[in-house]
């Protein structure tokens, strides 16, 4: 018994092709609706109702309805999220026999609804339980189900238009309900690339949030899981991919370090023929920094937040980059000294209202720092779960330089001199403080690059710390990083020293203006694809880089060779 409701459970699908135009059985569907109707209820309520919607010419209606709203949508998003979302079927409104809306009133039960006090939301949650019933019962009867979803305001008055339904009653969901010839082994939004399932463990929490473990397991630490995901780049797919590029349609090595990219991508993916990197999202994070205090930058520290409200508005130039070439921007506020509106596109991360003054004392003790990591792992493991195979870093931060160039001086050794830059553009006079400052900083706390954590708490800043998580998370779940400027180097820099075989999921997109990005590169072993003397951060130079790689990855898979093509290779000799 047990076992046939877990295999119901664990096969039920939002079906959205494949449907058979026979009618559903009156005692079936009578049968899948009881199922419904014997949903809990906060209160005992029943907020639902149910509209069977067998008409045709409604059906079409709804069905231009969607359409409409799906392409408006679309429109709004970044490029490959929209290939993608208009490649999901909507016919199934048309193809199944029957829909069924079902609906909530917020009103029924009346004043004194026992759970709805306080909480009137609570009775259209109600309704969500009634559609999961039907969803379950359906799939147990062989039928399947596919969930519409995207009406905005106006698309819901319409509906409401179409069903009659009065103007107290909300629509929660519109269901397309049918035979189908066989259901998929994976949800189809997972086979279109749209998302992917996130894994148990990331859901459990034992007791408090953030201490992850199943039951009976010992809760997991977020930083060591990732630590220990993070295994090398596959060699036989680095080698199968180098072969391949040997036998494609054109001289060997005329594509340069371009070959090198594709040969990168497979080793990451673990595939001879690698995955386009796309759809793409570049996660800017956030933070101000103590060692501001010591005028090592002319730019006030209200700049970083009036900065996040331009990512967040679209006026900074990652956001025209990420417009051109159809980049989710996604803003991580870690460590902004101010209180940050909740907007869309703003993740509130927040660690504390910067860092402390490094050269007072440390930037953050140790468990600060660790809360930032894990903020990059799980931005990282969040983006890629919502389908991206690419993950860019960005980087906010006025005073941000200073930070990353002590954390480049304390994992590679380098002299302050060497590695400090003028940042925002500062004067001579100001650079030689900033040198100064960090010599300091880094003569008070004398870090050890052996302890990475140790590092990052003494003269790092939140936003490096958040990138750092970002690369590891990456690198567990194999999906390439390409890095920006500095501060993106110095963040590699430290997720390298937690796991050396991080840095084989990095991709340098550019060389910094900023002399310490070239330091950090060098140290990585990682060669810039750009050089366009840039020093914005943000996620610029890797943005321009992209393209790069996405035409290393399309490449590998469009390009015939030689043998399939009947081009003659040239002989040796």
């Amino acid at each position: 018994m047990h076992g046939d409701f877990y295999d119901v459970l664990h096969s039920r699908r939002d079906v959205r092709t494949g449907f058979r135009p026979d009618p559903v059985d009156d005692a079936v569907l009578t049968r899948v609706l009881a199922a419904a109707h014997a949903a809990p209820s906060v209160g005992f309520s029943q907020p639902w109702d149910f509209v069977l919607v067998h008409d045709a010419g409604v059906r079409d209606r709804v069905r231009a309805l969607v359409a409409e709203h799906r392409e408006r949508y679309a429109a709004s998003l970044p490029g490959a999220r929209a290939e993608a979302l208009r490649d999901i079927r909507i016919e199934a409104i048309r193809e199944t026999p029957l829909n069924v809306a079902v609906t909530a009133d917020p009103t029924r039960g009346g004043r004194h609804t026992l759970g709805r006090h306080g909480r009137p939301e609570m009775g259209t949650y109600s309704a969500a339980l009634a559609v999961q019933n039907l969803w379950l019962a359906a799939r147990a009867e062989g039928l399947g189900v596919g969930w519409v979803s995207f009406f905005d305001d106006a698309g819901l008055a319409a509906v409401h238009e179409l069903l009659g339904l009065p103007g107290h009653v909300q629509l929660v969901a519109y269901l397309c309900v049918g035979h189908v010839e066989e259901f998929p082994d994976r949800p189809e939004l997972e086979q279109h690339g749209w998302a992917r399932r996130r894994p148990l463990d990331w859901a459990v929490h034992q007791g408090t949030w953030g201490n992850r473990g199943l039951p009976g397991a010992a809760p997991a630490a977020l930083l060591e899981s990732a630590v220990d995901a993070v295994g090398p780049v596959d060699a036989a797919a680095r080698a199968a991919a180098a072969d391949r590029l040997d036998r494609m349609t054109k001289p060997r090595g005329a594509l340069g370090r371009v070959e090198d990219v594709a040969v990168a991508l497979a080793g990451i993916a673990g595939e001879p023929v690698p995955a386009v990197p796309a759809p793409a999202a570049v996660a800017v994070f956030a933070a101000d920094h103590g060692v501001h205090a010591r005028g090592v930058t002319p730019w006030p520290q209200e700049v970083t937040a009036q900065m996040v409200a331009n990512f967040t508005g679209g006026g900074a130039v990652v956001n025209a980059f990420a417009r051109q070439l159809g980049v989710e921007v996604q803003v991580v506020d870690v460590g902004v000294a101010a209180e940050l509106d909740p907007v869309p596109g703003l993740l509130p991360r927040k660690v504390a209202r910067g860092t402390a003054d490094m050269t007072a004392g440390p930037a953050m003790t140790r468990e600060q720092a660790r809360t930032a990591l894990e903020h990059g792992i799980e931005v990282a493991r969040d983006l890629v779960a919502a389908g991206n195979r690419c993950l860019l870093t960005g980087d906010m931060g006025i005073a941000n330089t200073t930070a990353a160039a002590a954390l480049i001086c304390a994992f590679t050794g380098a002299d302050p001199a060497e590695v400090t830059g003028r940042g925002t553009g500062v004067d001579d006079e100001t650079l030689a403080l900033k040198t100064a400052v960090v010599r300091e900083a880094l003569e008070r706390h004398r870090p050890d690059p052996a302890d990475p954590l140790g590092v990052l708490a003494a003269v790092g800043g939140f936003e490096h710390a958040g990138l750092a998580g970002l690369v590891l998370g990456a690198a567990a779940l194999r999906v390439p990083v390409l890095l920006d400027g500095v501060s993106a180097g110095a963040a590699a820099l430290a997720a390298a020293a937690f796991a050396p075989d991080a840095t084989g999921y990095c991709l340098a997109g550019h060389r910094s203006a900023e002399p310490g990005g070239a330091a950090a590169l060098r140290h990585l072993g990682l060669t810039p694809l750009l050089e366009l003397d840039m020093r914005l951060g943000e996620g610029t130079g890797a943005l321009l880089a992209l393209p790069v790689l996405q035409g290393a990855a399309r490449a590998m898979a469009d390009v015939a060779t030689f043998d399939s093509a009947g081009v003659t290779d040239k002989t040796d000799g």
